[in-house]
């Protein structure tokens, strides 16, 4: 797998790197960029064996909010059928291993866990990064993570687990620094297992009984912002995990979007910020978070739709002037030097730089911020 395969002609000052589960969970934690939920009923095999998402490089079958009750058994058994059609089309050369994206599994609850996984055979354990734990608090942790240990061993192979931090426990603002801790010190016992942790926005603006609108970001909604500031607190010190943006709801899946040379020549950033119209109100309410995701320190984000694939994973490319920055802090012993445009600080500045290098890593490097739109190659 590669970012940015939606725009293979793309001429980058850093190219990204190829991963895929057996990467190093240093590098991997940065590189699951949009992470695209989808029914667990959805057999989705076919669209990965045709490549019809170029852009897709990390996915969800879902057996949760996306999943009926009644409909939990069938969407098992289609997950293993896409598990199988995927290692047979491996198999008789009709598709890369290089080729087939993060796949993950979102369950229901520990014995659903449990019981898809009895479900799983040696040869699908190549083709699956991890699972998705929804709920994931105080009581559900441990358990959750303990039969990933136990499957982890049971196939010598690695299989991650992504905890996804979005009930009322941790919305609740009585119960939620001691619920984070717990949550904390659960993942600290099995570290090298939890690749990434995400985090629930709709549901925790569910227990306040708010939506955001297209024309808002999550961080205008003060009770949710609060929440997501909270985590971040807890998880990110000293780049300890990387933590996923929520989801963006909304979607303009037009028969004809804006063409590259229709979208204007912009300081993507500053025009985002003040509310210049780029694609339309659901692309630019999208960057707009993003803008603000990268700036409170969560790396990538939930997708629900594949026309966000190629703004999310686009927009964590890195500029010239960050990797610069960046590498120069990384390769001096101390002090205060002059930056491309400011000053870095070694110390103060060291969490940030080692980020900024690991997405330079995954996503590549581009020449400014105006680089942006032509990465994204809008069709």
């Amino acid at each position: 797998m590669i970012h940015h395969q939606y725009n293979p002609n793309y001429q980058f000052v850093k190219s990204p790197v190829d991963f895929n589960k057996y990467t190093s969970r240093a590098l991997l934690q940065y590189c699951l960029g949009a992470t695209m939920y989808m029914p667990g009923t959805k057999d989705f095999a076919q669209a990965v064996i045709n490549k019809k998402y170029p852009g897709l490089t990390s996915m969800v079958m879902c057996f949760e909010d996306a999943c009926k009750a009644e409909d939990v058994s069938a969407a098992e058994f289609n997950s293993i059928h896409v598990l199988d059609a995927l290692a047979d089309a491996v198999d008789n050369g009709t598709l890369k291993y290089e080729d087939i994206p993060l796949i993950f599994f979102r369950v229901r609850n520990v014995t659903q866990f449990k019981h898809f996984a009895s479900m799983l055979q040696p040869r699908h354990i190549k083709y699956l990064c991890g699972f998705n734990f929804p709920k994931f608090n105080s009581l559900t942790a441990a358990p959750y993570m303990e039969h990933l240990v136990e499957l982890n061993t049971k196939f010598g192979e690695i299989i991650y687990g992504m905890p996804i931090i979005e009930d009322s426990r941790v919305a609740h603002k009585e119960t939620r620094l001691l619920e984070l801790m717990a949550i904390k010190n659960v993942c600290d016992c099995h570290k090298k297992l939890v690749l990434n942790i995400r985090v629930g926005g709709t549901d925790f603006s569910s227990c306040f009984g708010v939506r955001r609108g297209i024309n808002y970001t999550i961080y205008d909604i003060m009770t949710v912002s609060n929440c997501l500031m909270d985590i971040l607190n807890i998880f990110t010190r000293n780049n300890d995990y990387t933590v996923s943006g929520p989801v963006w709801e909304y979607f303009k899946a037009n028969k004809r979007m804006k063409n590259l040379e229709e979208l204007p020549k912009v300081d993507l950033q500053q025009t985002l910020l003040k509310r210049k119209a780029v694609v339309n109100d659901a692309v630019d309410g999208l960057m707009r978070e993003l803008v603000l995701d990268q700036a409170n320190g969560f790396m990538g984000k939930t997708c629900i739709h594949p026309t966000h694939l190629k703004y999310i994973n686009g927009m964590l490319a890195v500029t010239k002037d960050e990797y610069d920055d960046a590498y120069q802090i990384m390769h001096t012993s101390g002090g205060v030097i002059q930056g491309t445009k400011g000053m870095n600080e070694i110390g103060p500045h060291k969490n940030w730089a080692q980020r900024v290098l690991m997405r330079a890593e995954a996503y590549g490097v581009i020449e400014h911020d105006g680089s942006y739109i032509e990465l994204f190659g809008v069709k």
